[in-house]
């Protein structure tokens, strides 16, 4: 059966590559000036809003029922970091969709959109080097057990 913990393992990396490779697409696309990596810049944006929602989800659901220790400390500053980066990347969107529904008339919608992304992408980054250390220092979520080795891969 899959965990929150698994499952979280699963989706987080689909928001971190979304927001890299779109921020990378957004600034291709200014300096360049090529409309095309402008436009796929929105569009991995939306899915990476998307799925900053869902990795923020499931990582708290991952992280119920922690109590106190270090381990529960290092998932509080993950956490906080995981929830500033979800709403930087939801503002961003929403700001560049305006921008897009406006018919590009407000430069200025498409500048805060662009700190936004920014602001979001250096986001995942940090929030990405805490889930690393959660892992990898304090072992979160890392089964210590071998298991029955009676058991089948089957399951």
């Amino acid at each position: 059966m899959i965990s929150a913990t698994h499952l979280h393992a699963m989706i987080v990396h689909f928001p971190i590559a979304l927001l890299l490779v779109g921020f990378l697409s957004e600034l291709i696309g200014i300096v360049f000036k090529k409309s095309f990596f402008t436009q796929v810049s929105f569009y991995l944006l939306l899915l990476a809003a998307g799925g900053a929602i869902t990795a923020y989800l499931t990582g708290d659901a991952a992280g119920d029922g922690m109590e106190g220790g270090s381990l529960k400390k290092a998932m509080d500053l993950h956490e906080q970091a995981a929830m500033i980066t979800m709403w930087l990347t939801i503002a961003a969107a929403s700001a560049r969709t305006a921008y897009e529904l406006l018919k590009n008339k407000m430069l200025w919608l498409k500048i805060a959109a662009f700190v936004l992304f920014a602001a979001a992408t250096a986001g995942v980054g940090r929030t990405g080097y805490l889930g690393g250390q959660l892992v990898f220092k304090h072992a979160a979520g890392v089964e210590l057990g071998l298991g029955n080795p009676d058991e089948s891969f089957s399951e």
